[in-house]
Formats: C-alpha cells, sequence, structure tokens
C-alpha cells in the first residue's frame, strides 16, 4: 500500500468538512471531528514564506507529517511547532482477516443505532466525529459487536474502491481483554468481502501499544507510518 493510496483512502473514508489549497499546502476544516480530519499537509517543495503563510492562515496550526516530508518535520521543529501522536497503519488481505462469526456477535448497519453512538460517546467520540462518518459519500457501515448479550464495542468502515478502512474501533472497558477488538477486525473484514474490496486498514497511535499487538496477532502489517506537528 503506497503512501499516496494510504492518504486517499484516509481521505475518503473520514473526509473533512472543507479543503483548500494555499500555496504547496491543502488546508482542511475538520469541525471538530479530529486531528486526521484539521491537519494540513504539503503536497510540495515549499518556501519559508509559504510555511509563514500557512501557519498564519490556521486558527489552530496543526500539520500532517508523512515519512517523506522531512524537511517540513525539521522546518516546523525549527518554528517551534512540537510533536504530537505519532500514528501506525496496518493493514492485510481481506480474505485473511474474514472470519465466520457467531450469531449476532457483529452486525453491520447504517445509520448508527442510539447503542452505538452511546458507546462513541463514552470513548470520547462524540457528535463532531460520528459527523464525518455521515460525510463519507462511498459504501459505509457502523459494526456492532456484542459479548454475553451485551452491547461491548463498536466500529465504523467506509470503502474506497476495493479498499476498506476501519475507524473509531472502540471497546467498552468491561469488555476489553476478551476478543471483541477481534471480532470487530473480523466483522469489519466479513463487509468488506461482501463489498468486494480486496484489503482493510487502519491507523493507531503508537502509544496504544494493546491495539497494535492485537493487529500484529491477526496478522495486520504495519504499511505506513505518520505524525502530526502543532503549534
Amino acid at each position: 500500500m503506497t503512501p499516496e493510496l494510504l492518504a486517499q483512502v484516509m481521505e475518503a473514508t473520514w473526509p473533512p468538512l472543507r479543503r483548500w489549497p494555499l500555496g504547496p499546502f491543502t488546508l482542511r476544516d475538520g469541525a471538530g471531528g479530529g486531528k486526521r480530519v484539521s491537519a494540513a499537509g504539503c503536497d510540495g517543495d515549499f518556501t519559508a514564506d509559504d510555511l509563514a503563510h500557512a501557519e498564519a492562515a490556521m486558527a489552530e496550526p496543526l500539520m500532517l507529517i508523512r515519512a517523506s516530508d522531512t524537511a517540513l518535520d525539521a522546518a516546523l521543529q525549527i518554528r517551534g511547532w512540537r510533536l504530537v501522536d505519532p500514528v501506525v497503519a496496518y493493514a492485510a488481505p481481506v480474505a485473511d482477516l474474514a472470519s465466520e462469526l457467531p450469531q449476532l456477535a457483529a452486525f453491520p448497519h447504517w445509520p448508527p443505532l442510539e447503542i452505538a453512538r452511546a458507546i462513541w460517546a463514552e470513548g470520547g467520540i462524540g457528535p463532531a466525529r460520528v459527523a464525518v462518518m455521515e460525510r463519507v459519500a462511498g459504501p459505509k457501515a457502523a459494526i456492532l459487536s456484542r459479548r454475553g448479550d451485551r452491547p461491548a464495542g463498536v466500529a465504523f468502515v467506509a470503502r474506497l474502491g476495493t479498499e476498506v478502512m476501519v475507524h473509531a474501533l472502540e471497546v467498552r472497558p468491561d469488555h476489553r481483554r476478551q476478543g471483541v477488538g477481534a471480532t470487530l477486525v473480523h466483522a469489519a473484514a466479513n463487509w468488506a468481502a461482501e463489498q468486494g474490496a480486496d484489503r482493510l486498514s487502519l491507523v493507531v497511535t503508537r502509544q496504544n501499544t494493546a491495539a497494535r499487538a492485537l493487529y500484529a496477532r491477526l496478522g495486520m502489517g504495519v504499511v505506513g507510518q505518520y505524525h502530526y506537528r502543532a503549534k
């Protein structure tokens, strides 16, 4: 999965409210939907003036830094921008992740049930982030997982072509380390297979070692890394 494709899939499956160019930079308005939809990005070579104009245009300066953005990263560090939330992207073939699940262990639906919204809200994924999901133009679903006949977790999935990305995977605290996260990934892959997708991907902060260990156990490999710089 190339960095360019990863960026395209992320943008399509978790879109900002609006985006616009400013010189070599792309600025985004996430409308409170989180860093991923609010961060600016650099699309080519830039000058000190370009960077100053981009910084001045953002009410809360935030830049997404890809592995190839070494010059930008260094320039922002010199300007006093701090490093925030290193992120790791994982992916695997859908066929490797799809799995038969017990009946009603997890099921896709749209729009999200109130219990799905409640679980997201418990984890800090509020209305502004649900609004990001609602903006997705392509196929999408909320996946609700149950354990012991109780709602245990939820995730959002969306498709771009043959790619499906998982976002907002949230497991209730009293159901963690009990297989709910794995069930949600398998259910996401099952939905992706029904959509004719070939690959399933997701992103997670580097510090979330428990989630990263889960994705590795499921056979997902690292396909990209990035971080943010904030002023």
